[in-house]
């Protein structure tokens, strides 16, 4: 990709893409805290400024690294810490919270929605088309990280809510087991496509439910 393209896709979807995992991983802190642990205010992680939530590799080297080859700009932030033994009922408190940054995901890709609502009712122009290529890219990258964290593979969000939803035994076990490696499995997944064949369906299904509402989809 040329350097003038890079920037151009560059201006409209790092906004976005940096509030979309800030905000998944605040809203993991924000939910752990409102049942009773502090560690993530502690840390001073409860901040929705991006640089408390940066990961040199997550949020810097491999959104720049697609980009440059040509993908979709992709990432994540520092995971926010949770210590499950101040919550005061730890596995059902644990699940609400690994829920918290799907849902937050699936709330800000209706905030883009209206962003773009917005952005066509203004006079045909440059800010009005930036803006609706934020929304867009706003709405595509909040639906592909909500489904991509519910998968139900530790420790992705899914595989902790799974986790902790299912009764002590042979499957928690193997869940547990399955977490070291979760990081590679994901990378499999989308290095063979699989990963888009899998949420691929529910995607279509949301974009399409955002362009029923609102009019709009993403890119």
């Amino acid at each position: 990709m040329d350097l003038a393209k890079f920037l151009h896709i560059l201006s409209f979807a790092a906004i976005p893409v940096l509030f979309a995992i800030t905000l998944h991983e605040v809203a993991h802190g924000w939910v752990a805290r409102w049942f009773g642990d502090r560690t993530a205010e502690m840390q001073g992680r409860l901040s929705l400024n991006p640089l408390r939530h940066i990961d040199p590799i997550g949020t810097v080297l491999v959104p720049a690294l697609l980009l440059l080859l040509g993908g979709p700009l992709f990432g994540w932030a520092k995971p926010v810490p949770v210590d499950p033994r101040n919550l005061r009922k730890p596995r059902q408190n644990m699940a609400v919270v690994a829920a918290a940054g799907p849902t937050a995901n699936f709330a800000m890709a209706v905030f883009w929605a209206l962003v773009m609502v917005v952005a066509r009712t203004l006079d045909a122009g440059v800010v009005a088309h930036w803006l609706l290529l934020m929304g867009a890219y706003g709405i595509t990258i909040n639906l592909l990280l909500a489904l991509l964290n519910l998968l139900p593979i530790p420790p992705l969000d899914g595989g902790q809510l799974l986790r902790n939803l299912l009764p002590e035994g042979p499957a928690t076990a193997l869940l547990d087991r399955i977490q070291p490696f979760g990081f590679i499995i994901v990378l499999v997944l989308i290095a063979t496509g699989t990963l888009f064949q899998l949420i691929g369906g529910p995607m279509q299904f949301l974009q399409g439910l955002l362009q029923a509402v609102f009019g709009v989809r993403g890119l």
